[in-house]
């Protein structure tokens, strides 16, 4: 079956050796390097005993106390032959945070990609058209001029002054 953890195992160990197996009420996740992310994926979509042919989704987890790795990045696999889901995951250093794009594997990561770029500034490398998705292109700290992005840990709780209209906290005014 294609999404037992012996099966993807068997798939992805001649390609990334050891791997991280993480099983949670059921699901199961798998950590690989950024550098087998590429040829991972491309066996795990091909390989007949798998044949994961979607990418449901990435996003990203930003463990700010967690330093070398600070963030990871999440893969949602699912077989339409096998009907069965997996996780990939790749973790990712906390300075210049990239990864390969995985649009040549699955077309659907150009979207995923974007809105994980914009909401975390994760890079993805070879990316045909990387640019924000919900935040202006221009969205920076107005003070050091540097792009910020809206879902990691270090932004600011109530927004970057002055960039939106906000509340009164002053209950009157409401």
């Amino acid at each position: 079956m294609a999404g037992t953890k012996e099966t993807v195992l068997g798939v992805l160990a001649p390609i990334c050796g050891s791997v991280d197996v993480y099983e949670h009420r059921g699901d199961l996740t798998f950590a690989v390097d950024a550098d087998d992310l590429i040829e991972a994926t491309r066996e795990l979509r091909d390989n007949p005993d798998t044949r994961f042919e979607q990418l449901r989704d990435v996003t990203a987890i930003d463990w700010y106390d967690r330093r070398p790795l600070r963030y990871d990045v999440i893969y949602t696999l699912y077989s339409l032959t096998h009907k069965h889901r997996i996780r990939l995951r790749v973790s990712l250093g906390e300075k210049d945070p990239s990864v390969a794009s995985l649009v040549e594997v699955w077309e659907s990561a150009n979207w995923y990609e974007r809105e994980t770029y914009d909401m975390y500034g994760i890079y993805f490398e070879n990316h045909p058209d990387l640019r924000r998705f919900y935040m202006p292109e221009d969205y920076v700290d107005p003070e050091s001029g540097e792009p910020i992005y809206p879902l990691r840990k270090d932004f600011p709780v109530m927004g970057v002054p002055g960039s939106l209209p906000l509340p009164s906290m002053n209950p009157d005014e409401n």
